[in-house]
């Protein structure tokens, strides 16, 4: 089973400094239907405006993944990190058993675009943690890159959670399958341009939600960039 959740029926949240859209219900958006899918609780696409960002505040018991698409993003947080996140690079924190963090803009004159991920983690009331790497171009070009699974390793984040991510950049002739386990559940959001998924087409914002299928197909992209989820049911 195949379901499309087009970009345009995501929640909506413009607040001057921070334009945000939900892919599921999240602070003043609350959908029954988009709760989340598998273990997958969270996909922000976010834009801060120049000179402005997140105060401190408080995450307890959540696995968070930030995907820096153009500009920068400052982080500083209660473990003692103090990080800047350009595109390309992948950051991991495991609030565990809670963390302050804020996140910045501190650029005058450029937009900060990212996508803040959150999965829901197997291990509750750890201690947090922060990881972060650096993921060149080339390894996601008409591939799938592994960038965070429950093992990590060289270039991968780990994560405490039963969920792999992977992002992949398609343009043309290129293409990739990845096989699933069809008693687990799959998410696909295209981050931009345009591809087919399993033969559907799919726009910049889109996503598809896949249950009991075998495979994710990606192909036909222009000037397209993926993630692709694995998750538990």
């Amino acid at each position: 089973m195949l379901t499309i959740r087009k970009s345009q029926d995501r929640g909506h949240a413009d607040h001057g400094w921070l334009n945000s859209y939900h892919s599921f219900s999240f602070a003043g958006y609350y959908d029954p239907r988009h709760m989340g899918w598998g273990n997958l609780r969270v996909i922000n696409e976010d834009r801060i405006a120049p000179g402005t960002g997140f105060g401190a505040h408080g995450h307890r018991d959540m696995e968070i993944i930030s995907y820096v698409l153009s500009g920068e993003l400052a982080h500083q947080d209660s473990m003692g990190n103090v990080k800047g996140i350009p595109p390309g690079d992948v950051q991991r924190m495991s609030a565990g058993s809670g963390v302050m963090h804020s996140e910045f803009n501190h650029a005058p004159d450029q937009v900060t675009h990212f996508l803040q991920i959150w999965i829901e983690p197997n291990v509750r009331g750890m201690a947090p943690s922060y990881e972060q790497v650096t993921v060149p171009e080339v390894d996601k070009r008409g591939a799938l890159r592994l960038l965070a699974s429950p093992t990590g390793g060289p270039g991968v984040v780990r994560i405490h959670a039963d969920a792999s991510l992977y992002a992949g950049l398609f343009d043309g002739g290129e293409s990739a399958t990845l096989a699933l386990n069809a008693c687990r559940k799959a998410y696909v959001h295209v981050v931009r341009g345009a591809l087919h998924v399993n033969g559907t087409p799919l726009l910049a914002g889109d996503a598809a939600l896949l249950a009991d299928e075998p495979q994710v197909r990606l192909e036909q992209g222009q000037d397209a960039e993926v993630l692709v989820f694995d998750l538990a049911p």
